[in-house]
């Protein structure tokens, strides 16, 4: 009897602690991403099911991008996100202020096939308070059966006149514009900001977009540019890579080489006090499989390698959906170097404005 009873006070204890760890409350960890597509995708691939992998109360929140809202929360230890979404530029400046935790790259697990992390994720997409999501990236529309001969292919022909003519249309600013002259000009892409950090290499550049200037015209908004091929105002178009999947039923042609990608990353705001548990989402949420989910819905690459063969149909429209990621033609791409323009940026800005204005 005596047994019996230890045996029934070690099955009610052990019954008590299960209720307890089933029904206590969970502890929160709030991941701040963008609203849209992006955010909704990031909801349903890694939010929600990171609850039942950790058994944590993961709180969704929105922002807009603004690195002074961050400020405040580091200033007054008042955090709205554990986790929060950034544009690689913001959390590059974000983490030259001091603003984001230093994340372990050495702590992030391997790819899918064994690669090492640091293997598995493609280049720049690893900083020192940042790990990559996803990439996104600029690459070019052109109108089919405008020209003799065949269709264009590379970023080159972007810029060939005589054998492409018609109206180019180019999204205004010096970023992506500036080291797009510098690679159709034969630039080797490790050389491009060691060039663009020379005055002659400025030059360069604006001496090859030139070539072009008279035939340019203008864009300014997500969508524009396939409306612009279709419609004939322009035989090629630079285009956001979402807009491939956006404007699958016109059917533009794409040339994806030289695309010129950056990437959304995850961050932890300074002091955050929530900060190893928001570490260990990121670790998880970087994983090959999340990283698919999150493509799965929204035509955005995922930033690991070993993710790219998992990625499968969108639940709601049922296409496939790797034809559409940047990541799925990589071979050459090209990774903006958001530090670099942080830095350069401004005076780069007001050069490009100025030669716009220019006539000739």
């Amino acid at each position: 009897m005596r047994r019996l009873l230890i045996l029934i006070l070690i099955i009610a204890a052990a019954g008590l602690v299960a209720f307890y760890w089933y029904t206590r409350p969970l502890p929160v960890l709030r991941i701040v991403t963008w609203a849209g597509e992006y955010g909704r995708a990031q909801r349903s691939a890694m939010i929600e099911p990171y609850r039942d992998v950790a058994h944590v109360d993961t709180q969704p929140g929105e922002w807009d991008g603004d690195l002074a809202e961050i400020a405040r929360a580091v200033a007054t230890h008042t955090y709205k996100g554990d986790v929060i979404d950034f544009e690689l530029p913001k959390a590059i400046d974000a983490c030259r202020q001091g603003l984001l935790e230093k994340f372990d790259a050495g702590t992030l697990p391997p790819g899918g096939d064994g690669a090492k992390a640091a293997d598995d994720f493609v280049p720049g997409a690893l900083g020192d308070c940042w790990v990559a999501s996803v990439a996104y990236s600029q690459v070019i529309f052109y109108a089919r059966n405008s020209f003799r001969g065949p269709d264009p292919a590379t970023l080159a022909d972007f810029f060939d006149t005589a054998k492409y003519p018609g109206p180019r249309a180019m999204k205004p600013g010096a970023k992506l514009n500036l080291e797009m002259a510098l690679l159709a000009d034969g630039v080797a892409p490790k050389d491009v900001y060691n060039t663009l950090s020379t005055g002659a290499g400025v030059a360069r550049a604006f001496k090859k977009l030139g070539t072009i200037k008279p035939v340019l015209v203008w864009w300014h908004n997500a969508g524009e540019p396939a409306r612009m091929i279709q419609s004939r105002q322009a035989v090629f178009a630079t285009a956001l890579s979402g807009d491939v999947f956006d404007a699958r039923a016109a059917s533009p042609g794409v040339i994806w080489d030289r695309q010129l990608y950056e990437f959304d990353v995850f961050a932890v705001p300074k002091g955050d006090p929530n900060k190893d548990m928001a570490m260990e989402f990121i670790r998880w949420a970087t994983g090959p499989k999340p990283l698919a989910g999150v493509a799965d819905w929204v035509a955005l690459g995922p930033a690991r390698r070993s993710s790219w063969p998992l990625v499968a149909t969108n639940p709601e429209l049922g296409i496939a959906m790797a034809q559409f990621l940047p990541t799925s033609h990589f071979s050459s791409a090209f990774a903006v170097d958001d530090g670099w323009w942080l830095t350069h940026g401004p005076a780069l800005d007001a050069r490009f404005r100025a030669w716009m204005r220019a006539s000739g």
